[in-house]
């Protein structure tokens, strides 16, 4: 067990950081300083009591990231209740369904989401709340609570008589709740079907915090630029608690994070430490990079002993400054980075890392700082955990990715069947393919589910196929499917961006397309040659780390 206590990690970063800047809602002017948080979460423990909520009652909470979205998040888990985040583009059915399988009595949510919701389908929730002002937009299911009792005026005027002389460090009193106790239920939305209720608890979050406190990672007013979705385990540990823990001045992003949006953002910001996903990385890369280095001559500088450090000294300047200019390092998390897109970045020696995580680990599972880092792998172990390989191929030594220890969830919430499926022994399947080394680092393959047994006995992992496509002209994105016939083929989106800038008739597109696939072709073993590509009109749909959602593509080929 994490000796640290959750509850108490946020009462003493709030003690310690009173006078600091915590919270920023990118692009407006209040800044919260984190005593402006904690009596905000006081005001939020006192609505919490007028509607009658327990402890371990659900409170589910829905929208983009914001400062009113974490502090209803740190509101609820102090209160001693649990917290049920959903993810804001999860589509109606999905948000109806999750708010009733974990029996929320209580929704925060985003006016614009709420619009979009049937009242009539949610069968437990109460009350409804604005997370623009927390204001009370409904009562539900025959609620007995007055709604003008519960607005924010009611509720500010409460506060006033409880706290007559005004809200200090002392008045900072939460709930007691055990490392071992429930703190929220997380809904995966996964590459390979319906989400499920992670059950995740105090410690799990507390360990991954007190790992981002006690390495150095974050520290008291670093500022960072919150982008990935808090809902999302990536997002929620590093850029909100462990963030908020220890005293670090949060930007929340509240916008699809492009590259344009990210960099501007960056160079206004000039965050500390940057958590970002592989495909916000690639995109940079491929926009910024890619057509710089792909120059006739700049391809023959870079071969040139002597000037490719120079060439590369200046494109890594250029992106340090994109980057804010004051960033410690980038550590990418949620699926694995581009061999290509690393190894550039690499040697360029830009300060780069992988680590490896799930939403049943809280996330993190490996970790290794960018100067210690093995290149291709994810990081090492943690020193809270422990990992294994099942079945290991005995040529190769890949096999199931299996883990045990201190972020490990409690099992998926009413899905007995699910959680029996996922544990053996005591052990948490990943379900991703790879291999560890002497030193506890680990090096991912793909996953077991999207594996592709070659008609030799081969494996074929499509997201290394995928990988190399993706850095080829045209192509925005791709899938690497096995046809009825057991031949390799590949969907591709294309970079519309580049069409357009040619002008490239349907035609003309196929022919670049057919050049990539044969060129694609001329690096890969035979065992994994792509017989043929075929454009898809549309952007795949991805789960909230920007992993595609395979399963919604796994029909044949042909028939797309």
């Amino acid at each position: 067990m994490v000796q640290e206590n959750l509850i108490e990690l946020f009462a003493n970063s709030f003690r310690s950081n009173w006078d600091l800047p915590g919270y920023t809602n990118y692009g407006e002017s209040q800044t919260f300083k984190y005593a402006d948080i904690a009596k905000k979460v006081a005001e939020l423990h006192i609505l919490f009591e007028q509607c009658n909520i327990k402890r371990d009652d659900k409170i589910a909470l829905i929208g983009k990231n914001s400062s009113q979205w974490a502090i209803a998040y740190i509101a609820t888990v102090t209160y001693g209740a649990i917290v049920v985040p959903i993810l804001h583009d999860f589509n109606p059915n999905d948000v109806e369904h999750i708010a009733n399988h974990s029996e929320s009595k209580l929704l925060f949510a985003e006016e614009s989401i709420w619009e979009t919701l049937e009242n009539q389908k949610f069968s437990h929730v109460e009350s409804v709340f604005s997370l623009q002002n927390f204001d009370c937009l409904n009562l539900l299911n025959q609620s007995k609570l007055d709604k003008e009792l519960l607005n924010s005026a009611n509720i500010a005027k409460l506060f006033g008589e409880k706290y007559p002389n005004g809200f200090s460090h002392e008045d900072i009193q939460y709930a007691e709740k055990s490392n071992s106790e429930l703190a929220s239920i997380n809904y995966t939305s996964g590459t390979t079907g319906f989400s499920k209720g992670v059950m995740t608890l105090c410690n799990n979050l507390a360990g991954n915090i007190v790992f981002a406190m006690n390495s150095k990672l974050l520290q008291p007013n670093f500022r960072i630029v919150a982008f990935l979705p808090m809902a999302h385990a990536y997002g929620c540990a590093f850029d909100f608690l462990g963030s908020t823990c220890a005293g670090c001045h949060i930007y929340f992003i509240n916008k699809i994070p492009t590259p344009q949006v990210l960099l501007k953002a960056f160079a206004e910001v000039k965050p500390t430490m940057i958590f970002a996903v592989p495909l916000i990385i690639e995109k940079i890369y491929k926009k910024r990079i890619l057509p710089k280095i792909s120059s006739p001559v700049v391809s023959v500088l870079l071969k040139t002993p002597g000037i490719n450090q120079l060439i590369l000294s200046k494109i890594r300047k250029t992106l340090v400054d994109a980057f804010g200019g004051e960033f410690i390092e980038v550590i990418v998390g949620g699926a694995p980075l581009s061999a290509d897109v690393e190894d550039f970045f690499r040697k360029m020696k830009f300060p780069i890392t992988v680590g490896y995580g799930m939403t049943e680990c809280a996330p993190l599972i490996s970790y290794a700082g960018h100067k210690e880092f093995v290149p291709k792998s994810c990081g090492k172990i943690l020193d809270c955990m422990e990992v294994k390989i099942k079945d290991p191929n005995p040529e190769t030594g890949t096999g199931e990715i299996c883990v045990r220890g201190e972020h490990v969830m409690a099992g998926y919430y009413k899905n007995t069947e699910a959680t029996e499926q996922v544990f053996e022994d005591g052990w948490l399947l990943t379900g991703d393919l790879g291999t560890v080394d002497a030193k506890g680092n680990i090096t991912i393959r793909g996953r077991e589910k999207t594996m592709i047994l070659g008609g030799n006995g081969q494996n074929i992992y499509p997201e290394e196929i995928e990988a190399k496509l993706n850095n080829m002209p045209y192509v925005m994105e791709s899938l690497v499917l096995e046809s009825s016939g057991g031949k390799l083929v590949a969907l591709v989106y294309p970079d519309k961006e580049s069409v357009d800038a040619e002008q490239l008739a349907p035609e003309q597109l196929e022919e670049k397309l057919e050049e990539n696939r044969k060129n694609l072709n001329n690096i890969l073993g035979n065992y994994e040659k792509i017989q043929k590509v075929k454009i898809y009109p549309h952007e795949f749909e991805k789960t909230p780390k920007k992993s595609i959602k395979r399963f919604l593509y796994s029909a044949d080929f042909d028939n797309k």
